[in-house]
């Protein structure tokens, strides 16, 4: 690889990362191409980028990136993930995908300007999908305002029970 491509493929993975909300970086050493093939296709439904990069590369273009703070676990054959969308998602999809294939390790991670260790990812993936936490928050946010209205509407409504049995009760008088 020459210098000129080199140069571009730091900036694309520069450019890559710093939009990432999440980037996690995996061993995939012994894993096949067929076993490879299935966790980048698992990966790219969830709009997850899984690449192979040399560390020189790597630690080039984390500089200045949240993943310039794991810099000292870029050893040996790694994948870096990283998901623009939805931090859950390439979580999820590589701790199921480990747990299938022992030869999959996922090192650790870097988010919000922080690290993730392997305990933290794990967590991180047990973690309801986008879709649900939305439509959760939405059905908190509903239930205020109906409550306040079943409050609001049973004061006329006991004002008016009362104003009933008042009536009824002069009526038998």
């Amino acid at each position: 690889m020459n210098l000129a491509t080199k140069k571009q493929v730091v900036e694309k993975l520069n450019k890559r990362i710093l939009e990432s909300q999440i980037s996690i970086l995996v061993d995939y050493k012994g894993l096949d191409v067929e076993a490879m093939t299935r966790l980048r296709t698992e990966l790219r439904k969830e709009g997850v980028e899984l690449e192979v990069v040399k560390n020189t590369l790597l630690s080039i273009a984390s500089k200045g990136t949240d993943c310039e703070l794991i810099n000292d676990h870029f050893l040996g054959p790694n994948a870096l993930a990283t998901c623009k969308d939805d931090p859950v998602s390439p979580a999820r999809i590589l701790s199921r995908f480990a747990k299938e294939n022992d030869k999959l390790e996922i090192k650790i991670g870097a988010m919000n300007n922080g690290v993730l260790t392997f305990e933290d990812i794990k967590a991180l993936s047990m973690l309801p999908t986008r879709e649900v936490l939305l439509s959760q928050l939405l059905s908190v946010m509903q239930a205020v305002p109906t409550g306040m209205v079943r409050v609001l509407s049973e004061v006329p409504r006991s004002f008016a029970g009362v104003i009933k049995a008042i009536a009824d009760q002069k009526e038998a008088a």
